[in-house]
């Protein structure tokens, strides 16, 4: 039984995920424009990012941005973890 929970799930994942958003050249500036706003203001904000074939949504604060190496440190609200990111896994960000 626990082997057809399993198989049901995978299949309800499948059908729930998509495809990672292309963002446009003038979106990707107004998201560096806005992570480097908030690392220097020290303000929260809202970042939505692609993971496994899902949008997911989390408030936190902006730690570093290396735009050569495609990566950012972003600090959660919630359990104030340190998340290592990648610059192209971001979807949109917003200051809260």
């Amino acid at each position: 039984m626990p082997e057809q929970y399993i198989g049901l799930q995978e299949i309800i994942n499948k059908q729930v995920e998509v495809v990672q958003p292309v963002l446009t050249e003038e979106q990707m500036e107004q998201i560096n424009f806005t992570l480097i706003e908030a690392l220097h203001t020290n303000k929260q904000v809202y970042l939505t990012y692609y993971k496994k074939g899902q949008c997911i949504t989390e408030t936190g604060f902006i730690q570093f941005v290396d735009s050569l190496g495609d990566l950012f440190i972003f600090i959660d609200d919630v359990f104030e973890l340190k998340n290592k990111m990648r610059l192209s896994e971001l979807i949109d960000v917003r200051l809260a």
